[in-house]
């Protein structure tokens, strides 16, 4: 009766061993959550900036002329 008393008391002390992994696994998750969400944030103000520049004054490579030498 006592092996199995031990083998109870094995599994509780392995369950809390789990709920505290399940638990700082979960706050790691929220964590990571919170900076890819501030990061898609950003990303989005680098897009609308990039979007609202104007374009270059330089003309592209095809519309250069090509220097007096060709």
């Amino acid at each position: 009766m006592q092996g199995v008393q031990a083998q109870i008391e094995d599994l509780e002390t392995k369950l809390a061993f789990q709920e505290l992994t399940v638990e700082e696994l979960n706050q790691e998750v929220i964590k990571l959550n919170r900076l890819v969400a501030h990061q898609q944030h950003q990303i989005h103000l680098l897009i609308g900036k990039l979007q609202d520049m104007e374009p270059s004054n330089m003309a592209t490579q095809a519309e250069e002329t090509p220097p007096p030498h060709y």
